[in-house]
C-alpha cells in the first residue's frame, strides 16, 4: 500500500527527532538517589538511559502527529520539508530562512549569555545528574525539542484558539508561540526538582524563563 505524502512528512520529522533523542545515550549522567528509591531494585546506568528514551520518542510521536494534522490549517508551511515530500517545484528562498534563523539565533543566543551572567550572581544552580554535550544541544535542543515545542504544542495552541475565536488575526500567534514557550520552560522544572531538594523561586523562574527566551 502507497503511504500518503502526509504520513511521509511525519516519519521524516519524526525520524529527524528521533535522532536527536538518541544523542541523550551519549549524555553523561548519573542515577539519582531519589530515581533507585522508586525502583526498588538495582539497575545499570545503560538501563536507565534507555529507560529515559521512553517519555522524550512518545511525547514526540504525539507531537508530530499533533503538528502533522494541524500546522496546514494554522499556515504554518515547513517549506523544506514539503518540498522534500511532495516534491514540489515551487522554488524555496533559502537565503531568507537562513538569513531569519541565524539572526535570530543570534539575538536569542546573545540575550541567553547575558541572562545566564547577570542571574550567576545571584543564583547557583548546580545539577549534577545531567551534563548535556554538544550532541545533545544541536541535536536534541536543536531539532528534537523544535520539533515538539513549535512544529508539535505551538500548531495545537494557534489551532485551538483559531477554532475558539473562529479566525486567525496575528495576535493568535503571538499567544500561541508565548503558551509554547512557557509549557516548554515548565518542562524543564521536574529535572531541577528531581536534582535539588528545595529549589528557590529565582532557580525556577530562572530556568522557566531562560528555556522560553531560547524557543
Amino acid at each position: 500500500m502507497k503511504m500518503s505524502n502526509t504520513f511521509k512528512l511525519g516519519l521524516l520529522i519524526f525520524g529527524l527527532g528521533f535522532i536527536g533523542i538518541l544523542t541523550l545515550l551519549t549524555t553523561v549522567m548519573s542515577i539519582p538517589p531519589s530515581v533507585l528509591e522508586k525502583a526498588g531494585c538495582s539497575i545499570t546506568l545503560r538501563e536507565f538511559k534507555l529507560i529515559a528514551l521512553i517519555n522524550p520518542t512518545v511525547l514526540l510521536l504525539i507531537t508530530v502527529v499533533i503538528g502533522t494534522l494541524t500546522y496546514k490549517r494554522v499556515g504554518l508551511p515547513s517549506p523544506v520539508f514539503e518540498k522534500l515530500v511532495y516534491k514540489d517545484s515551487t522554488s524555496i528562498n533559502y537565503r531568507d530562512l537562513v538569513a531569519s534563523g541565524v539572526i535570530g539565533g543570534i539575538a536569542a543566543g546573545l540575550f541567553l549569555v547575558l541572562f545566564s551572567f547577570y542571574s550567576s550572581k545571584y543564583i547557583t544552580l548546580e545539577i549534577d545528574h545531567f551534563t548535556p554535550n554538544i550532541l545533545n544541544r544541536l541535536l536534541y535542543g536543536g531539532i528534537t525539542e523544535e520539533v515538539i515545542s513549535r512544529f508539535g504544542v505551538m500548531s495545537l495552541f494557534i489551532w485551538l484558539l483559531s477554532l475558539l475565536f473562529k479566525s486567525k488575526p496575528n495576535w493568535i500567534y503571538w499567544v500561541g508561540i508565548l503558551l509554547a514557550a512557557l509549557l516548554f520552560g515548565l518542562s524543564h522544572l521536574p529535572l531541577v526538582f528531581n536534582a535539588m531538594a528545595d529549589p528557590s523561586l529565582a532557580v525556577i523562574l530562572y530556568i522557566v524563563f531562560g528555556n522560553m527566551v531560547g524557543r
